[in-house]
């Protein structure tokens, strides 16, 4: 019988008990609270509570302001869950400061001669974000072609020394800069089929979501909204029923605009989010980098902790009973 623990495949046998799960991970005894298809499962009910076929346990701890709760893209394990982008900036120094206030360790370039700066006269992008301090993310921004996306990265594998995570986006039109779904996927199979480790760029279609991860994408990264709107997230539903079905994390990437959009972000389940226009278009890119960092965080431990269930009516914080009027 298969189930899933905090996302993960677990296989039991038939009639397993909550409480069986629970000792299997080492928590027997600890402080931890259960979620049982998203319904929270009291304490005295988990040696009761029997499993059935691809029930989902989320089972959690106290944490300290996000720390240890890594987590892991081609291998690699990663604290932060903010990824951001390096363009917009005023300057290179407004550039690393953000950066460096977000606590990003992903950080996403794009391969041309102007951002990068090959020119003798021009700053050098990779001297404000070294690839020994952080994980380069190339990108195929601009792309509108599989040809060109492909190029792009096998040019970005040169120029870093045999770099294979990339981040891929085939664009369809210039006014909306939504992926092109269909050469997505083209260029997607040829990428990992050429030793790429690809996040992808795409829709937030539940189903084309699964298919890219079923190619062999190493992270699926649906759209809140068009790049560089600040729309927010225009579709919960959907990036829920992403992050329910994806065996690979799942990262919102575009249209964010302010910390409170990141939140809800990971209070969905996502694993991270990336993000550029957001801080670098902000009037104080340095505090938006913070304040996203911070969100974030936020709405990664509200996840975690298990949202109280929503209700129509009021229902009062003080017991009624006992009232000396």
């Amino acid at each position: 019988m298969k189930i899933y623990v905090n996302g993960e495949v677990r296989r039991y046998d038939e009639n397993v008990a909550v409480a069986q799960v629970v000792a299997d991970l080492g928590l027997t005894g600890n402080r931890i609270a259960v979620e049982l298809n998203k319904e929270i499962l009291p304490f005295d009910q988990h040696p009761t509570q029997l499993l059935k076929e691809d029930d989902r346990l989320e089972v959690v701890q106290a944490i300290g302001g996000g720390q240890n709760d890594s987590f892991q893209i081609a291998g690699v394990d990663f604290q932060s869950r903010l990824l951001v982008g390096t363009g917009k900036y005023k300057d290179m120094e407004e550039t690393r400061l953000a950066i460096e206030a977000s606590g990003a360790e992903i950080v996403t370039v794009a391969i041309r001669r102007t951002n990068i700066g090959q020119n003798a006269d021009e700053p050098n992008l990779l001297d404000v974000i070294s690839p020994d301090k952080y994980t380069i993310l190339p990108n195929t921004a601009g792309c509108f072609n599989v040809e060109d996306a492909l190029r792009t990265c096998r040019l970005a594998r040169e120029l870093l020394g045999g770099h294979k995570l990339v981040k891929l986006e085939v664009l369809a039109d210039q006014k909306t800069l939504f992926p092109d779904v269909a050469a997505t996927f083209v260029a997607a199979e040829l990428l990992v089929k050429d030793g790429f480790d690809v996040m992808v760029y795409t829709n937030d279609d539940p189903i084309a979501a699964k298919r890219l991860e079923d190619i062999g994408c190493v992270a699926v990264m649906p759209l809140a909204a068009p790049i560089g709107s600040g729309l927010g997230i225009r579709n919960p539903h959907n990036i829920l029923t992403i992050v329910e079905n994806a065996n690979v994390p799942i990262l919102v990437d575009a249209g964010v605009g302010t910390a409170s959009d990141a939140a809800i972000a990971m209070e969905l389940g996502c694993d991270g989010v990336l993000m550029n226009t957001a801080i670098a278009a902000a009037k104080n890119p340095v505090l938006m980098a913070s304040a996203m960092k911070k969100g974030i965080e936020a709405g990664r431990e509200a996840y975690l902790a298990g949202r109280m269930p929503r209700k129509r009516f009021a229902s009062a914080s003080s017991p009624i009973d006992g009232l000396f009027f």
